[in-house]
Parts: structure tokens; sequence; C-alpha cells
């Protein structure tokens, strides 16, 4: 068993899926669900000749933070990207569902809970999207992933945690959005199209993949945070998620509603005001947008210390 005091030293970016399931919730207290032992691996791999995993690349399980149930989500990157395929799909529904009949047990039951012991679910991604060996079975298990959010909304807060290796891409791009927080680092990456992906189909011209200054200030932390695409900024240690997250482990589901990005008419108007901005100054790269947000020296502050960062960067107000 991994020393849980070591775990929250260490690097979010360099920890293992497990590790991280492990240092985000109170030391003792997770519990896996569907784990190693289980051999619940899939069955498309298998018939391709494929390796597999036994956890089939995603923890899964329970714990707890202070009197709060965290229902945990961890994906790995180590096998096969993070890709998302029908069983590790279906584990990800399966938790959030679990998370959603607790509530429903414990509010039939205990109708004036406080929100501090009320369910709550942190998916830490580490994702290319869409596992292209399942190719059906991992869009649809994208389509259930989101449907299972939906039903989880106004009753139990789903918190995305990205800061891993791979970032967040593809349809799990469309799926941490659709959550009610996101905390990143300034290492985590978070987009739609790989960085990869746009050079291979449009060109080196249009998006060099090599170049990892460029893939940072257009996926990483630091612009996802002036964009309003992440709500919170911390830094490269579990502790630091960790943190964040017992922040808010303290909120009621009402509270996390004005940290949303999409989900009411008002949240498409304020997309649509994005989508005009684009098109009025036409930015050639992420720099435009940071100087049009106030920041009058981009390049310093995208160099600087994350803690002077943070302090006095301006984001972007649609």
């Amino acid at each position: 068993m991994p020393n849980w005091n070591k775990i929250q030293t260490s690097s979010f970016f360099e920890s293992n899926a497990r590790e991280r399931a492990l240092g985000l919730v109170d030391e003792g207290s997770f519990v896996e669900l569907v784990g190693p032992i289980d051999r619940f691996c899939s069955p498309h791999l298998i018939t391709l000749g494929e390796a597999v995993e036994f956890d089939d690349g995603i923890v899964t399980g329970v714990g707890r933070i202070g009197e709060r149930p965290v229902f945990v989500i961890s994906q790995e990157g180590r096998f096969i990207g993070g890709s998302v395929g029908e069983v590790s799909g279906a584990k990800m529904v399966g938790t959030i569902d679990q998370a959603i009949d607790f509530y429903d047990a414990l509010i039939a039951e205990f109708p004036r809970l406080p929100a501090s012991q009320r369910p709550i679910v942190a998916i830490s991604f580490e994702t290319g999207g869409v596992r292209l060996h399942e190719a059906n079975a991992g869009l649809l298990a994208h389509a259930e992933v989101m449907d299972a959010i939906q039903r989880a909304r106004h009753k139990v807060p789903i918190v995305s945690l990205i800061g891993s290796r791979i970032g967040c891409f593809g349809g799990m791009g469309f799926v941490a959005a659709s959550t009610d927080a996101i905390i990143m680092s300034e290492f985590g990456r978070l987009g739609l199209t790989g960085p990869e992906v746009i050079e291979q189909e449009m060109g080196k011209d249009e998006f060099d993949s090599s170049n990892r200054a460029l893939v940072y200030r257009t996926t990483g932390g630091r612009h996802k945070y002036v964009m309003g695409d992440c709500n919170f900024l911390v830094d490269d240690t579990v502790a630091a998620f960790r943190a964040q997250l017992t922040e808010l482990t303290e909120l009621t589901i009402e509270e996390f509603e004005p940290m949303r990005r999409i989900g009411s008419e008002a949240l498409v108007e304020k997309q649509l005001r994005g989508v005009a901005l684009a098109v009025e100054i036409a930015p050639t790269d992420s720099r435009d947008v940071w100087r049009y947000a106030g920041n009058n020296d981009p390049v310093g502050l995208a160099d600087g210390p994350l803690a002077d960062f943070r302090k006095t960067v301006q984001r972007l107000v649609l």
C-alpha cells in the first residue's frame, strides 16, 4: 500500500491513477470498487489479441474528506493513453450512479443533512478520449458518462481534476466541460483535439505539436484559467489538488452552479459572445487573447512563477 503522506508531496503530474485516488481523500479511507482482483477487462482487447489490464486503466472507489463521502474516478494514462472503452466507461457510470443512489438514500432518511455530509464525485482525468480499438462501444461509453453527469445535476456535485501526463482530450474534454467545477495545474492540458491530431490532419504550419511552449500556451492550465475553462489553478502536488477539493466539499450544490461552463441558456449566450469575440479580434496566438483580457505582458506572465501569475493575471470576461 503506498504511503499516504509521501503521496501528498508527490507531483500530481507524475503520480499514477491509484496514487491520485488514494491521495485525494483522507488517509486510510479509500476503498477501491471493481479493482484488479475482480479482473474486469476489455473483451474487445482480448478479441483483438491486445494486452489488457485487470482494472481496464481506471481506478474507481469511495473515500471521504472530513464527513463528506467522495466517490473517486481516476484514469491511468500509461494504459493505452487513458482511453475510454466499454468497461472503463461502465466503471465511470457505475461510480457516478452509486453516488446518486447514495445521495437519494441519505436525503430520504435525513432530509436536512448538511452539504458537508452529502456525496461528491471527483474525476482525475488522464485520457486522450475514445479507445479506438473499441470504436462504437467507446463512443457509447462517452454518451453514457455524459448522461450520468446530467442525472447527478442539482444533486451530487462533480469536480474534474486535470494535471496528469496525457491531459484531457477528445470526447473526455466534453465530459470535463460538463462537470460542475474544474481544478487544473499549470501542467494540466485540456482540449477537444490533441496537438498531434491537429498536426496530422492540418499540417505542421497549422499546429506544430513538437513545440511544447505552443502546446502549453494553447491547452495548458494557465491559458485555461485565463479563458475561464477551469475554475482553479493549483500547484503540481497531490496535496494542492486535495486542498482545493477539500475547500469545495464545504459548498452546497447551489454554490457550484456559478462555476459551470454549460447547462443553461445564459451560459449558451456567454459562449456565443466568446465566438463573436474570436471573430472580432481574430487571434493568431493565445497571447492575443491574454492581451485583450488586460494582460499587457503575456510573455512575462506566462514565464513567471505560478504564485505571481495567480496574483496578477486578468481573466477574460465575456
